[in-house]
Order: C-alpha cells, then structure tokens, then sequence
C-alpha cells in the first residue's frame, strides 16, 4: 500500500510574539526599577511554551524562572537555560534529591520539609540554598508567622541548609486592598523577625497585581507572571504599554447554508429564525476552547468581521453565522483571541479568569513564534 506523505495544514494554532513577551518583562522592570525579577514561566510559560519563552528571557538579567515543579526545571535544564529554576511550589519527597543535586531553588513550609533537604544535601557534601515561604493569608504553604520564632533555631541548626531567601504570595492583590494592604505589612514584620537570623538575600510576595498595584517596603523581588504576557490583572499607568503576546486562530473547514428552523450542535440550544449561512470552524473544547463558551455571545472575527458563535462547543469543532460576511470560503483564517478579540472577553464570557483560558491551549494546538 503506497502512503502519500502530504502535510495538511494545521487547524488551529497559537501564534506567539516573543518579542512581545521581552517588550513586557522591560515594562515590569521599569516599574520596580531598583527589584529583581522572577519572570514566572510555569504551565507552559501560561501556554505560550516553557522552552521558547525561557530561551528568549534567559539573557535579560533575571533572577530566577519560576516554574511550578521539578519536572519544569528539568525541562529548563534540558533546554540549556543558564538561568536557575525557582520551585514555586512544595516538592514531592521523591523529587528531592533531583532538586538538591542540580541546585534548583525551592521553598520550605515545614520543619520536616527542612530536616529531608538537609540530610540530602549532608548526603551529597553540599550547602543547599532554599527560601523560607511564610503563609501571610494564601493558606496554600508556608510557616504560618507565629511558627517562624520556633522555627529558626530548628533551621539554623542543619549546618547544609542555608536560608537564602523568604517568599510569600498575595490571594487577593487584584480584589481587596486593604487586606493586601494589611498582608504587606506582616510581611514586613516576618521579614523583621528573620533578618537577624539568615542572610535573606531575596524577599518576595508579589506576583504581577502586586507588582503594578503596591509598595513592599521589605520586597527585593517580584514574580511577575500576567503581565508578561501582555495582560494587566489590575488597572495600572502601564495598561496602554503592554503588548499582546499570543493569538489563536484557526480555519474554515465548511460553508453551508441552513434553513429557518434548523439546530445547530449538540442539543439544539441554537435553532436557526431565518436562512442562514453556517461556517464549520476547526477547534473544540480538545483544543482548549472551553465548552462553558457556549451560548454566552462569543463572537470570532473572520475576513474583518465579528461573527457569532452558534451553539454548544464541540470536542473538535465550533460553527459561525457569517451570513453577513461576503466570500467566506474554506481555509479562511478565523481569530479566535487575538488583536480584535482579547482573552480578557473570552475568559469574561466563560466566567473565568485569562490564566485559565492561555494555560488551558492544549497541545493539539502547535504553536508558531515570531
């Protein structure tokens, strides 16, 4: 049997804009000037790609990638990222000794956390540098502010520990100020409690609503992640400089014209009031085009026209009324979040929040860097 090796062309896709991405961390450094960075990259760099968007930030000055876990700072490793991973979150007992032998930063929340990293490190003879995360109101990890007293003799004691730094994270920076306000200044007071302790050569707690919306007095350090790519969580003076990083599209597959009175998808939430021209567009909810979309007046923009999504998202597809829209034909180019569609709309209209809808492009999606 003979197999012709042709290759289609792709359905959907992602377009990213590295240079975009480079444009926004000099817009976070330019609003902390005098704090080091964390560009956080975990999750696929928010679905932009881990690799890509490390090697294009690796240059830049930074002080630590944040990743999410061991694996992401393999991948970094891997990749030939000269910059050291951060481990945002707590590590798996397993995972350790990986950590430990290739020097990646992580935190500690609890004594235990403390006691396994140091008898892997006393293992290896090496000094192993880790920053203590303290809980200021996340409730997610680390030491709660009154366990910090009896917590430092306990640390200082394990001689292949040393406390570098001290981290915490905001839950609600973009919502409710005055409890922010009232986080800051306990972490403040953490950090006042511990300097005469460690040498905290890094203090950190704020991500991008933090970044662009308060002063830290105690903060050297700042993990900025939305706004990386392009999205400002809260209203700041940099809202008119930050450039979109990332565009999905993806292609007509069908044009077909229907009845009055026809359904269109699953469970025929949208029946037709009058003929109409239906275009078959090529992603679904497998792609990452969240099925919550449905019926919520999304629109997509096609031959420089916005044009309704009909009906329930489906596993692989999505229909359009273009009705409107002169020559729509197959293998026209359809923006689904993009210049003239931000994803702070489409994560409105599914009710959720714009990390969600970039992290959750699946890989289905191949992704295209300019």
């Amino acid at each position: 049997m003979n197999v012709l090796n042709h290759e289609s062309p792709s359905r959907a896709w992602v377009e990213v804009d590295l240079e975009a991405i480079a444009h926004n961390l000099d817009i976070a450094r330019q609003a902390l000037p005098d704090t080091e960075l964390m560009p956080v990259i975990k999750a696929g760099a928010y679905g932009h790609g881990l690799e890509p968007v490390a090697r294009r930030l690796d240059n830049h000055g930074i002080a630590f990638f944040g990743v999410a876990n061991a694996g992401e700072a393999r991948r970094l490793s891997r990749a030939g990222i000269r910059t050291k991973p951060f481990i945002l979150g707590p590590s798996f007992p397993e995972e350790r000794e990986e950590i430990v032998l290739n020097n990646w930063c992580c935190t500690i929340s609890t004594v235990e956390e403390a006691a396994h990293f140091q008898q892997l490190a006393a293992m290896y003879d090496k000094t192993f540098l880790v920053h203590v995360a303290v809980d200021t109101g996340m409730g997610r990890e680390g030491f709660l502010p009154e366990q910090l007293a009896d917590m430092v003799p306990l640390v200082k004691a394990m001689p292949n520990l040393k406390v570098d730094g001290m981290m915490s994270h905001f839950p609600s920076a973009d919502e409710d100020v005055p409890f922010t306000q009232n986080e800051i200044e306990l972490f403040n007071r953490c950090v006042e409690t511990m300097q005469p302790h460690f040498r905290l050569r890094y203090r950190h707690i704020a991500a991008s609503a933090g970044e662009l919306g308060y002063e830290i007095p105690a903060a050297n350090l700042a993990r900025p992640g939305l706004l990386l790519y392009g999205i400002a969580p809260m209203a700041s003076i940099y809202d008119g400089v930050l450039r979109p990083t990332l565009k999905l599209s993806s292609r007509v597959s069908l044009v077909r014209e229907l009845p009055p009175g026809h359904g269109v998808s699953y469970g025929r939430t949208h029946v037709t009031a009058a003929p109409t021209r239906v275009a078959t567009i090529g992603i679904g909810y497998a792609d990452g085009w969240n099925r919550h979309l449905s019926g919520k007046g999304v629109r997509v923009y096609i031959n420089g026209h916005y044009c309704p999504m009909l009906g329930r998202v489906t596993m692989d597809q999505i229909m359009a009324d273009v009705t409107h829209v002169p020559f729509v034909q197959p293998g026209d180019e359809v923006e689904l979040i993009g210049p003239h569609i931000p994803v702070t709309e489409i994560a409105a209209l599914a009710d959720t929040i714009p990390w969600e809808i970039l992290t959750g492009l699946g890989p289905r999606l191949p992704r295209v860097y300019r």
